[in-house]
């Protein structure tokens, strides 16, 4: 059962018009089975003065692409009532007359465009109004025999609307039953939602949830959980095998609807998802259609379904039923848009956004990782939906055209304009080793702030988990994780990969940085000190790039390694043979791997700095007095002499060497590899000859 969220003490720090509704709406919000993400819109009628100090009544209504359950007072627009009602005596009304006419109802230009929902609102004389997507509602709104299941629930207490797109007409319709039935508590819109309403803000918060639990405890009276979904036809693998098998996967996934432009992936195995995705007749009843018509902008109005027998050991089997099932749905899809297109469509992404795998889960595809989990989260919806329904009767959806008329729908792409622009690094994902070090931080950072997730390996897990935790604390969840990772142990680097894949989807970015760094003369260099030098620098950066190359080849969508090598790379550095030697190898490396991954579109550059003393794990170590030592000066006096040893006399910091990386990785050198830059303010010693 669904469970009022109200709170006295909560509500009276929100008391006053426009701040209740805030804080009903954010109670609406917080309960998915209540409403979908980015669906449903609240409103409440009261009078303020307007700018000549006349009484005049205002609707606050919830703002086209807003969510309820994190929405400010900044999100809803003001309307005023006395030029919105005389619209209730037309016959029709255009989209497009619609919402010019609105803006021009609105008390502030500021606010945003009000909802698609608006006349809904303000058709009804009431003075506060919800409209929601309850899992219980919708899945009584969407079985075949839901009307008649209506009456024996509500009694003539309620009004069923028929599935209209939203706007002027179905507006209409609502007010119109409402004042046909003096005893109408409730509407159902067929396939769509419920609208309620109260003369309190606490009033119409309670009447939701009262009827959402009526709806939901005569749903679940009927509910016979070994029979949901036909029966079960499999049983979910265990669940570190689940992971394992959407780890090795995903890449290829990734790659394959990521022909147009890249995507974002998110793995997902909760209960209600194994229970479809094993259910006897859930390959069909997936193919029905959406469960709502907000859903089809994030979910498309079907997921790709695979069958696939679950068995650990068919790997190879699961993934050649993906290219082909991925393949043939895109093929679908752009048949479905020539068959309803309209004049001046341009058709979306022809990939799903939700691909569901028997015994394994749900894969989700987005923009973004945040736009991925939420085609995830509504696809939970929608299996809600199905379950309630298909408990009651037959679970039915929209018409493919009714579908496509909301997918394409001008007011609804609206919304999915108001999103940020993407930036140089949107929708790539960078994997960055040494990621809580100095430069390694300091890429990510500026990786972040163009649009990039990044993956942050360390061996110092919480220095990353630091630097992970800032980064999605400005940008947002899951921008940035981090994993702890020992370069020079291959089961390491191989299960961070495999986490890099299970989170995103893969990767397109290789920050090869983790560094260590020694000095001796020659001939008191120890094999202990060179080993380490070349296990490190050598053996590490191979480890960690072959991993890399092996995920963007499966992806087959190309991909950026920027290796951090050094001034030493090129010059041979005094008391620092180990080291000097490493680093020419990481160099040579680098262009070796740019020779064969250029087929694959696999591009590998070199960024050589000097002396990046700056929040450096290096030189904070030994490092400092050796390099001190062999230059017969103190260590405090380093800054300065490297500072001096350049032509721009300048130092160099880890945001110079970030702006490197940035640029190797970006489209800006995408016909650039095999090829070394120097960021070290000049040193005539190592100019690349």
């Amino acid at each position: 059962m669904v469970q009022s969220l109200w709170s006295e003490t909560e509500a009276v720090k929100h008391q006053g018009g426009l701040n209740e509704l805030v804080y009903r709406s954010n109670l609406i919000g917080a309960d998915r089975r209540v409403c979908n993400w980015g669906g449903g819109n609240t409103s409440s009628k009261t009078i303020e003065k307007d700018f000549r100090g006349r009484d005049v009544e205002v609707m606050y209504v919830k703002g086209s692409g807003s969510d309820l359950a994190t929405m400010k007072a900044g999100n809803f627009t003001g309307l005023r009532m006395d030029d919105i009602r005389p619209l209730f005596e037309r016959e029709e009304m255009p989209d497009e007359e619609m919402v010019a006419y609105l803006a021009k109802c609105m008390v502030d230009a500021k606010h945003p465009r009000a909802s698609i929902e608006t006349l809904l609102h303000a058709f009804l004389p009431f003075k506060h109004v919800d409209h929601t997507h309850p899992d219980a509602i919708i899945s009584l709104c969407c079985a075949d025999n839901g009307k008649e299941l209506a009456k024996e629930i509500f009694g003539d207490r309620f009004v069923w609307v028929p599935y209209v797109r939203p706007g002027f007409t179905l507006s209409k319709m609502i007010a119109q039953g409402v004042l046909d039935n003096p005893n109408a508590e409730l509407v159902l819109m067929e396939k769509h939602g419920l609208v309620t309403w109260g003369e309190t803000s606490e009033a119409c918060y309670a009447k939701t949830i009262a009827i959402i639990n009526e709806a939901e405890s005569f749903i679940e009276a009927r509910v016979q959980e070994e029979k949901l979904f036909g029966g079960a036809k499999h049983q979910p693998l265990a669940a570190d095998v689940r992971r394992r098998i959407a780890a090795e996967v995903m890449p290829t996934i990734r790659g394959a609807v990521s022909d147009g432009k890249k995507m974002m992936l998110s793995f997902d195995d909760e209960a209600d998802v194994l229970q479809f995705t094993c259910g006897e007749q859930s390959p069909k009843l997936s193919q029905v259609g959406a469960a709502c018509p907000d859903h089809l902008v994030h979910t498309k109005v079907v997921p790709l379904f695979i069958d696939w027998e679950p068995n650990a050991d068919d790997v190879d089997g699961l993934i050649a039923k993906l290219k082909a099932g991925i393949a043939a749905y895109k093929a679908d899809y752009e048949a479905y848009f020539e068959r309803n297109r309209n004049e001046g469509d341009v058709m979306f992404e022809a990939a799903p956004r939700v691909i569901l795998i028997p015994g394994v889960g749900m894969i989700n595809t987005g923009k973004s990782w945040a736009m991925s989990k939420v085609s995830g989260a509504l696809y939970h919806r929608a299996i809600a939906v199905m379950r309630g329904a298909t408990a009651l009767g037959q679970f039915v959806s929209l018409s493919e055209n009714e579908s496509y008329n909301v997918e394409y729908w001008p007011l609804e792409l609206y919304k999915l304009s108001l999103a940020p622009a993407e930036a140089e690094f949107s929708r790539k994902v960078a994997f960055i080793t040494g990621g809580a070090g100095g430069i390694g931080s300091e890429t990510a950072r500026r990786l972040v702030s163009e649009g990039a997730h990044v993956v942050l390996a360390d061996l110092n897990l919480e220095g990353a988990e630091k630097v992970a935790a800032e980064i999605n604390a400005k940008y947002g969840d899951n921008r940035a994780i981090a994993v702890k990772m020992d370069v020079t142990k291959e089961e390491e680097v191989t299960a961070a990969f495999a986490h890099t894949a299970l989170a995103y989807g893969g990767v397109d970015i290789l920050v090869n940085n983790a560094g260590l760094a020694t000095s001796s003369p020659f001939e008191e260099t120890s094999l202990k000190e060179w080993n380490l030098n070349m296990n490190v620098l050598g053996t590490g950066y191979f480890l960690v790039a072959r991993e890399a190359f092996k995920q963007m080849k499966t992806q087959a969508i190309g991909g950026s390694m920027v290796f951090i090598g050094s001034k030493n790379s090129v010059y041979a550095g005094k008391n620092a043979s180990a080291y000097s030697s490493a680093k020419a190898l990481e160099a040579h490396l680098a262009r070796c791997i740019a020779a064969e991954g250029g087929q694959y579109g696999i591009r590998v550059n070199t960024v050589l700095p000097d002396a990046i003393l700056q929040g450096s794990a290096i030189w904070n170590s030994n490092w400092r007095n050796e390099r001190a030592a062999a230059y017969g000066i103190e260590p405090d006096q380093l800054e300065d002499y490297y500072r001096k040893r350049t032509t721009l006399l300048v130092n160099i910091y880890p945001s110079d060497i970030a702006e490197g990386v940035a640029f190797f990785a970006s489209s800006k050198a995408e016909k650039t590899t095999g090829c070394m830059l120097t960021v070290d303010g000049g040193v005539p010693a190592a100019f690349t000859r």
